[in-house]
C-alpha cells in the first residue's frame, strides 16, 4: 500500500456535534481526520457558506427569528419544490444572526445540546480554522523536535451548481479564489473540489489544478445532465465508457458505499462490485460515503441490540470496505475512522 486511505470527516465530526459547524470541524481535526469536508451554498451578498443544503429550516434557528418570517417561501431546487428558507434570500450578516442546530436529532439527541451556540461558517472562516491547527501543530512539533506533521485537507463540495448558476451566483469562481488567497493551488495542494453535477465540475477542470472528484448516488442521474436532456444516469457514469469520461475531468469519483458493496433484501453485505478496480483501471481513485456508527445506518449483523440511535460495530463495516481497496471514506465518526486505517494499514505492512 503506497498511500494510506485518507480519513474524510463528513461534515466536520457530524456524529458528535452539528454539522457544518466550527466545532464540528475542529473535533474531526482532534481526531485525526486528514480532511474536513464543507458543503457549500452561496449568500445573497454571493459569500460560499458550509450548509447542508440552501434550505436551513432544519438545520438553524430561523423560524425562531420573527424578522424573517416573511422569508419562508417555496423554491424548485433541482426539480423539486422545496419550501422553507434560503440561504440565497439572506446576505452574510443576517445569516450570521441564526444559529445551528442538530439536522437530525431523532438520531442523534446527544448532538441537541448544542443546538443554538453555533454560528453558520463561512469558507474563509474554516480555512483559518484549519490553517490555525496546522500552525499550531507545527510549532509543537519544533518544540519536540519532531517532523513536521502532514497538511490538514479541505474537501469542499458545491450543493446545487446549476441552481446557484441560475440565481447569478455561479459558485465556481468565488470557491477557486477563496482558495487561492489562502495558498490552496496546484493539483498538490490538499484540497479535493467534490460535486454530484458533471458540467460544474468540467467547469472547474479549465479552472484551477486542484483535485476534482465526481460523487455518484446509489440511482438516478446528475440533475445538470437531466436538466440538458442528456440521459445519462449515474449507472452510467460509473460504466466503462463513463469512467474512462470522468477521467477527464476529475481524479477520482465519490460513489455511494452501496456501489462498492451492496446488500442484500435482509440488510446484509454481499460480494463486492468490480467498482474499484475499474475506477483504478481508470486512473481514479475511488473515496466512499458515508459511513455512521448509528445502527439505523448499518448492516443488520453489525447492529447492536439497542435503539436505531444507538452505536453499531462501525469498526467491522469500515474493515470491509477497506479491504476491496477504497482510497479513502466520509465519514461521521472520523475517530473511529482513523482508529480503523491506522490498524488496517499497520496489519497490511510487511513485518
Amino acid at each position: 500500500m503506497n498511500t494510506p486511505p485518507i480519513v474524510i470527516g463528513h461534515r466536520g465530526a457530524s456524529g458528535y456535534a452539528p454539522e457544518h459547524t466550527l466545532a464540528s470541524y475542529f473535533l474531526a481535526m482532534l481526531y485525526g481526520a486528514d480532511y474536513v469536508e464543507p458543503d457549500l451554498v452561496m449568500t445573497r451578498d454571493g459569500v460560499l457558506v458550509a450548509r447542508h443544503e440552501n434550505e436551513i429550516g432544519g438545520t438553524t434557528d430561523v423560524a425562531a427569528h420573527p424578522q424573517f418570517a416573511a422569508r419562508r417561501t417555496t423554491r424548485n431546487i433541482d426539480g423539486n419544490a422545496v419550501e422553507g428558507w434560503f440561504t440565497e434570500d439572506f446576505t452574510l450578516a443576517e445569516l450570521k444572526q441564526l444559529r445551528a442546530r442538530e439536522r437530525i436529532p431523532q438520531l442523534r439527541p446527544a448532538n441537541t445540546r448544542f443546538d443554538g451556540q453555533f454560528e453558520i461558517p463561512t469558507l474563509e472562516e474554516i480555512i483559518l480554522l484549519v490553517q490555525g491547527v496546522e500552525a499550531q501543530r507545527a510549532v509543537r512539533a519544533r518544540q519536540l523536535g519532531a517532523t513536521t506533521p502532514k497538511r490538514i485537507g479541505i474537501y469542499p463540495e458545491t450543493k446545487h451548481p446549476s441552481y446557484f448558476a441560475s440565481c447569478h451566483l455561479a459558485m465556481e469562481q468565488p470557491l477557486i479564489d477563496t482558495l487561492a488567497r489562502y495558498g490552496y493551488q496546484g493539483r498538490d495542494a490538499p484540497i479535493w473540489l467534490q460535486s454530484f453535477e458533471v458540467g460544474n465540475l468540467r467547469a472547474l477542470s479549465h479552472m484551477t489544478q486542484l483535485g476534482r472528484v465526481q460523487l455518484i448516488e446509489a440511482e438516478g442521474a446528475p440533475y445538470d445532465l437531466r436538466a440538458a436532456g442528456d440521459a445519462r444516469d449515474y449507472g452510467q457514469l460509473i460504466s466503462a465508457r463513463g469512467l474512462g469520461e470522468i477521467a477527464a475531468y476529475a481524479q477520482a469519483i465519490g460513489p455511494h458505499k452501496s456501489l462498492i458493496m451492496p446488500r442484500d433484501a435482509r440488510e446484509q453485505l454481499c460480494a463486492p462490485t468490480t467498482l474499484v478496480s475499474d475506477a483504478h483501471a481508470q486512473g481514479l481513485a475511488v473515496h466512499a460515503w458515508t459511513f455512521r456508527a448509528e445502527n439505523v445506518f448499518l448492516p443488520q449483523p453489525l447492529r447492536s441490540a439497542g435503539a436505531p440511535y444507538e452505536r453499531g460495530d462501525l469498526e467491522s463495516e469500515l474493515l470491509a470496505f477497506l479491504r476491496c481497496g477504497i482510497d479513502g471514506f466520509f465519514t461521521d465518526q472520523p475517530d473511529v475512522g482513523v482508529a480503523v486505517r491506522d490498524a488496517f494499514v499497520a496489519a497490511a505492512a510487511p513485518p
